[in-house]
């Protein structure tokens, strides 16, 4: 028997940690992408294309499906949902804005009453969601 254990005594002085600092960091990440992926995707919508459409800090995100359906948050809801929904975004934060992501084949009508009730209850600062248009070569 030559090998020796050595034995640590006395408290241990230092922690590293470096790996966990990374690991979390890591998990952080893959949380913020896969949750803007998923909130994209909750709603099957025909995004009408722009060539000016760019990311938009949202308080409130309000869209309104092909049969006029209306999702606050991505949860289905109605008019006087919409209302109760802008109303606590605003008492939350007073600089609340909205985007508005309507499908394409959806009639004008809908999509004016939903900017209508956002109005209503104050929330002036609000966006149309449009899908970028590809880069032309």
């Amino acid at each position: 028997m030559g090998a020796s254990i050595s034995k640590q005594e006395g408290p241990l002085v230092g922690i590293n940690v470096t790996p966990l600092v990374d690991v979390v960091l890591v998990l952080l990440i893959v949380l913020m992408v896969t949750a803007n992926f998923l909130a994209a995707q909750s709603i099957p919508l025909d995004l009408p294309k722009g060539s000016s459409g760019e990311e938009v800090g949202t308080t409130l995100a309000v869209s309104v499906d092909k049969e006029g359906a209306i999702f606050v948050d991505g949860q289905p809801s109605n008019e006087e949902g919409l209302h109760r929904a802008a109303h606590a975004a605003l008492t939350k934060d007073a600089n609340a804005r909205a985007v508005i992501a309507a499908d394409g084949r959806n009639t004008h009508a809908r999509v004016v009453k939903v900017m209508d009730i956002l109005r209503e209850e104050k929330i002036v600062r609000f966006a149309i969601q449009v899908e970028p248009e590809k880069a032309k070569p």
